[in-house]
């Protein structure tokens, strides 16, 4: 989803894209979680654009929204605000089609970013080997690409890697690429490559693994490295998934500062006795005076069930560009991804998968300097989040809960809310 000056554009699991008329929209309080007839929006869309493979990620781009898909192809396309593609990209040309169609050996795009008239994409596809690989055949193997694109289409030039990425972040001459998943050491080793943006050539190699002073030692995710990045005007803010710790790196890779909040603790259970327990920083945003990580679900480090809650558990963390910790908040919930501009971070919240209360649905918008968050509820659960460049607008897409067990299901629809800041 993506929020223009006077459009908001939204991808579906069909693979359909819709611009919808902000005016369109009604704005109104927020809604009771368990009332599902409030603060739905019933508009008709300006335009339809169909499509055949999900809409993964969105962000706007030269006057248009830039999507990624998730499907045979793992497309990267450009639609220009009246609804017509200007152009596209086919990512599977360049890391191969999938070995099995399903879902998690599709090609996708798995992250965008864009600055100073030039957009970037992530796009990567896993698969199992057998050949070469153990008699099991539980080998894994990830093909991956970066692209610089200009406006035209015209992709400037490729970045290949077999890993994983899950981010970008980027200032126009600096584009860091975060990977997660390094499963072929002697092939791609690095949870951090940082490239001229300019010319794809790199910077910079780093990994909590290796780079981190020995932070990192007690990693139980060997081939598990980095969740996500930002640049800061002096370096890079990076969510390590190794150590569950966040780093604030200079630009020559150098460890500024640590966050160890999600780090592995011992906490105790209702039941008694104590886990040993950890929770991810998911994400990282940066302003040039703040740092914040958004932490996760709390696990085990044994197996994967426990009745323990880490502290830093579904919390936002702000500090100040030199480590020193400005102010701790709540999000109440689960964050698969968030949305900052301007001072402002979004982050559309769904309830612990544990737990199963749906009365933290919603969305959480929180003040980058002084951590003040503003709530806003929804009956579904939230899934994406869009803010508009002035930061005057929230847009989020609220989906119906299903849980795999088919119990207590019910809350919430498919709708788009809209609301002014």
């Amino acid at each position: 989803m993506a929020v223009l000056d006077d459009l908001v554009v939204v991808g579906t699991a069909s693979g359909d894209l819709l611009g919808v008329d902000p005016s369109a929209l009604a704005s109104t309080p927020a809604s009771d979680p368990g009332d599902d007839g409030a603060d739905s929006t019933q508009a008709e869309p300006r335009w339809r654009l169909t499509g055949s493979e999900p809409v993964v990620t969105a962000t706007p781009f030269d006057g248009g929204v830039l999507v990624g898909t998730r499907g045979s192809r793992g497309l990267v396309r450009l639609v220009d605000a009246d609804g017509t593609e200007r152009w596209r990209i086919d990512a599977a040309a360049d890391i191969g089609s999938p070995v099995e169609e399903t879902r998690f050996r599709y090609p996708f795009v798995a992250a965008l970013a864009t600055a100073d008239g030039r957009a970037y994409a992530a796009a990567r596809r896993y698969e199992r080997r057998t050949e070469g690989g153990d008699a099991d055949g539980s080998d894994r193997r990830f093909e991956s690409v970066v692209y610089a694109v200009d406006p035209s289409g015209s992709v400037a030039w490729r970045h290949n890697a077999r890993a994983s990425p899950v981010a970008l972040g980027t200032d126009g001459s600096r584009l860091a690429v975060a990977y997660n998943r390094c499963p072929e050491p002697p092939a791609h080793d690095d949870g951090l490559v940082v490239l001229d943006a300019a010319t794809g050539a790199v910077d910079l190699r780093w990994d909590p693994r290796r780079d981190a002073g020995g932070a990192a030692e007690d990693a139980t995710d060997t081939d598990r490295s980095v969740g996500d990045v930002a640049l800061t005007p002096d370096g890079y803010a990076v969510a390590s998934h190794a150590d569950r710790h966040g780093y604030l790196l200079d630009r020559d890779g150098q460890v500024t500062a640590m966050l160890d909040a999600g780090a592995t603790i011992e906490c105790g259970v209702p039941e008694g006795g104590t886990d040993r327990v950890y929770a991810y920083p998911n994400h990282v945003v940066a302003t040039e005076d703040r740092v914040v990580f958004v932490h996760g679900n709390t696990f085990p480090e044994e197996g994967r069930e426990t009745a323990a809650r880490h502290p830093a558990e579904h919390t936002a963390v702000g500090l100040a560009h030199d480590g020193t910790r400005r102010w701790q908040a709540d999000v109440g919930g689960f964050a698969h991804h968030v949305d900052a501009r301007a001072g402002r971070l979004a982050i559309p919240v769904a309830q612990h998968f544990r737990d199963r209360d749906p009365d933290v649905h919603g969305v959480r918008v929180v003040d980058i300097d002084d951590g003040a968050v503003r709530k806003r509820a929804t009956a579904g659960v939230s899934t994406a989040v869009a803010l508009d460049a002035t930061v005057s607008t929230v847009a989020a897409v609220e989906e119906p809960v299903t849980y795999h067990d088919g119990a207590a299901a019910g809350h919430g629809a498919y709708r788009l809310h809209l609301w002014g800041l």
